[in-house]
C-alpha cells in the first residue's frame, strides 16, 4: 500500500488498513455504535454514527447497534426507538438485530464471579461518601477499604446474596481490586456492581444488581468480538481499565481507539443538560427545532445528507476543537439549494393595489420550482389586481435612494415571474402606518414576454390577495447567547440560554400551493430562507400549516472563508 494513499486517510482509517494488511482478526472489521438509552441522540452522536458505520462500510465490515442499558432508573424504551429512528434517518443500518448490554447480564455476572475467584474483586459495605474519600486525589494516593481483604469465599457468598435481593439499595457494592495508588484514578478499585431494586425496560425485575457502565461496556465489546472500538476522547482514560478487564478475564482483546468529539459553537452535547432544558420547560421537547438533537434537526428541516457532509468536512482528529456552527448551516444551505422548491410567502404583508389591472381578472403564471434542478418542473401561481408584498419592500423616502432597489413612489420593480410595477402613492391610517400601496403595471412587461423596454433593478416576491393561504411561521435563533456556554467556570451552560430564540409569526401570507404541503417538506421562501413544514401543522393546537425556519439565506460562514 503506497504512502501517497495513506496520507489521505485519517488516523483511524490508517489503523484499520494496517490491521487488514497484517491480517489481524483474519482481516475482519466489526465496529459498534453503543449509545446509552437515557436520552435522544445529538449532533455529537451524528459524528460517532458516521465514523462507526462509515468505517465498517468502507472496509466491507459490519457495525452493531448495541444499547448499553445498565441503569434502569434513567433508561426507557422511548429512547431506544428514537435512537433507531435517528440512525436510519441518517442513512445507516446496523448489522442484524439491535443488541443490548442487558443481553449479556448473565455473562457479565459470571465475569464478576471469575474476578472474585481470582482474588481481584471484593464486596465493599462502605458508604458512597467513604468510597469517594478512599479514592484520594490525583496527587494523593487512595486508601484501602477495610473490606478489601475479605476472603474469596465470603465475597462470593455476599455477591450472590446481592444478586438474590437480600440487601437494600446502597448497602454494598462489588469493587475490583487493582491499585489504590494508581496515577489513573479510574484504576483505584472501581465499582463493578451496585444494588438497584428498579424495573428494567427489558429484563423487568429479573435483576436487582446492575453492572457499572465501565464494567459492561468493554466486556460487551469483547463478547461481540468488536475489532475496532471507536469512541470519543473523553474515554481515553478508561482504556487502561478496559484492557485490565480483558487481561484478567482472558477474553477477546477488543481494542479502543479515541477520536475528538463534536463540539459545535452555540450548542451543547450533554444529555443531562439537554434533559434539563426539556424538564424545565425551556424547550417544548427533545425534538424542539432549536435543540441540537438529531430529532430536533430533522424537525427543523435539516437534510440527513447535509449532516453527513458536515461530519465529513469536520473530519476525524485526535485533538478537540470548536466547530463553527456556520459550517453546519453552510452544509444545510448547500444541500437544500439543490433540492428545495422555491415558493413565495410574505411574512409582514402590506396590500398593493395595481390600479390599471382589470378588476376581477386572474392570470395563472408559470414559475420554475428549482433553477438548480430542471427535473422538478414548474408550478402555476395565480396573479390578480391585489397582491401582498413585504412591508419593508416599500419606502417613501429611502435613506440611500441610489442603493434602494425596491418599491417607492415613481420607482419601478419587477414582481417575480410577473410584471414590472411602478409605485404611485400609499394610504396611511391615523398613526401614520401604511395600510395600502397603489401602483400601476406595464402590460407588456410580463416575465418571459417582456417587450416594454422598461427597466427595473429590483425583484420582489408577492402573493395574490384573494388566493393567499394563511400560515404560521416560527423563526429560530441560536439556543444559547454564548458560543461556548459550557466552558465558563462558575457558570452553568443554561445560564446562557437565549430566551429570544424563537419568534412566532402567527399569520403570514403564502401562495396557494402551500396549502397542501406535507409535514417534513422543505421549501425555499424566496428572499427569506429555507422553511420546513412542522409536525404541529393542521392540528387542534395549530389549525394552520406551520413552517419552521430551517436556515436563513445569508451565509456568514462562506463569507468568512473568502476573507
Amino acid at each position: 500500500m503506497s504512502t501517497e494513499v495513506k496520507e489521505s486517510l485519517n488516523f483511524i482509517e490508517q489503523i484499520v488498513e494496517d490491521d487488514i494488511e497484517r491480517n489481524k482478526h483474519d482481516g475482519r472489521v466489526l465496529t459498534r455504535f453503543p449509545p446509552e438509552p437515557n436520552g435522544y441522540l445529538h449532533i455529537g452522536h451524528a459524528k460517532a454514527i458516521c465514523v462507526d458505520f462509515g468505517i465498517a462500510k468502507k472496509y466491507g465490515g459490519a457495525c452493531n447497534l448495541r444499547f448499553d442499558d445498565t441503569n434502569p432508573v434513567t433508561e426507557d424504551t422511548e429512547y431506544v426507538e428514537s435512537i433507531k429512528k435517528d440512525i436510519q434517518w441518517l442513512g445507516f443500518q446496523w448489522d442484524g438485530e439491535a443488541l443490548f448490554a442487558s443481553n449479556y447480564f448473565p455473562q457479565l455476572y459470571s465475569y464478576a464471579v471469575k474476578l472474585i475467584e481470582k482474588g481481584l474483586a471484593y464486596v465493599d459495605e462502605s458508604t458512597p461518601e467513604q468510597i469517594a474519600d478512599m479514592k484520594g486525589t490525583p496527587t494523593k494516593p487512595g486508601t484501602a477499604s477495610s473490606y478489601r481483604d475479605r476472603s474469596v469465599k465470603e465475597n462470593l457468598a455476599l455477591f450472590e446474596k446481592m444478586k438474590n435481593g437480600d440487601f437494600p439499595d446502597g448497602a454494598m457494592v462489588l469493587r475490583a481490586k487493582i491499585d489504590m495508588a494508581a496515577p489513573n484514578m479510574l484504576m483505584r478499585d472501581p465499582i463493578l456492581y451496585r444494588i438497584k431494586h428498579a424495573h428494567h425496560h427489558r429484563t423487568g425485575d429479573e435483576w436487582c444488581i446492575y453492572p457499572m457502565y465501565d464494567f459492561a461496556h468493554g466486556q460487551s465489546d469483547s463478547i461481540e468480538g468488536i475489532t475496532h472500538s471507536l469512541c470519543s476522547l473523553e474515554f481515553i482514560h478508561h482504556r487502561p481499565l478496559y484492557n485490565w478487564f480483558i487481561d484478567q478475564l482472558e477474553i477477546f482483546p477488543s481494542k479502543q481507539y479515541e477520536f475528538a468529539r463534536m463540539n459545535v459553537s452555540y450548542m451543547i452535547t450533554s444529555k443531562r443538560r439537554l434533559l434539563k432544558l426539556v424538564t424545565e420547560g425551556l424547550v417544548s421537547s427533545w425534538d424542539d427545532p432549536r435543540m441540537p438533537t438529531i430529532s430536533g434537526l430533522r424537525r427543523r428541516g435539516y437534510p440527513p445528507m447535509a449532516i453527513r457532509t458536515f461530519c465529513d468536512k469536520v473530519g476525524v482528529a485526535k485533538r478537540e476543537n470548536l466547530i463553527d456552527i456556520g459550517l453546519l448551516e453552510f452544509c444545510v444551505r448547500d444541500e437544500l439549494n439543490k433540492t428545495a422548491t422555491r415558493v413565495m410567502t410574505v411574512v409582514d404583508p402590506v396590500k398593493v393595489v395595481i390600479t390599471n389591472y382589470p378588476e376581477g381578472k386572474t392570470e395563472d403564471l408559470t414559475l420554475i420550482n428549482n433553477p438548480e434542478d430542471d427535473s422538478q418542473g414548474s408550478r402555476t401561481v395565480p396573479f390578480s389586481r391585489e397582491i401582498y408584498i413585504e412591508r419593508k419592500d416599500f419606502m417613501e423616502n429611502p435613506p440611500s435612494p441610489k442603493k434602494f432597489y425596491r418599491l417607492g413612489p415613481e420607482r419601478n420593480v419587477r414582481l417575480k415571474g410577473a410584471y414590472i410595477i411602478r409605485g404611485e402613492k400609499c394610504i396611511k391610517d391615523e398613526s401614520g402606518t401604511i395600510t395600502e400601496i397603489h401602483c400601476t403595471y406595464y402590460p407588456e412587461s410580463k416575465s418571459g414576454e417582456d417587450t416594454s423596454g422598461v427597466k427595473a433593478k429590483g425583484v420582489l416576491h408577492w402573493v395574490s390577495v384573494p388566493h393567499a393561504v394563511d400560515v404560521e411561521i416560527r423563526e429560530y435563533d441560536r439556543l444559547f447567547t454564548d458560543p461556548t456556554p459550557q466552558a465558563h467556570e462558575g457558570k452553568d451552560a443554561l445560564d446562557f440560554f437565549n430566551h429570544d430564540s424563537i419568534n412566532v409569526i402567527p399569520v403570514a401570507k403564502a401562495e396557494p400551493s402551500l396549502a397542501n404541503a406535507n409535514k417534513g417538506d422543505v421549501f425555499q421562501f424566496m428572499r427569506l430562507g429555507y422553511y420546513c413544514v412542522d409536525v404541529d401543522s393542521n392540528t387542534e393546537s395549530s389549525p394552520k400549516v406551520v413552517f419552521n425556519r430551517t436556515v436563513t439565506l445569508k451565509d456568514s460562514w462562506a463569507k468568512k472563508q473568502k476573507k
